[in-house]
């Protein structure tokens, strides 16, 4: 399709308003769409990370309980 002008192209043949509106349209959805995303994969990877410092600190508390249950028998034995 080809226009004359610049303004025959924004009019789109009497459907420029319908044409320009879902374009625009589309490209506020897919920009809300991907700052989501973005959003939701920081909060994320956020989330494994305090998950992991969570893990890790039950883990030092059960070798501190393991080692200190060694010490005691260790002691009582003798």
């Amino acid at each position: 399709m080809q226009f004359d002008s610049f303004q025959a192209f924004l009019n789109m043949g009497g459907y420029g308003f319908y044409v320009w509106l879902s374009f625009g349209v589309s490209t506020v959805l897919l920009l809300t769409l991907l700052f989501s995303s973005l959003k939701n994969h920081k909060q994320v990877i956020k989330n494994i990370a305090l998950r992991q410092q969570r893990e890790d600190k039950l883990r030092q508390v059960r070798k501190n309980r393991q080692n200190a249950q060694t010490t005691i028998e260790n002691e009582v034995s003798k």
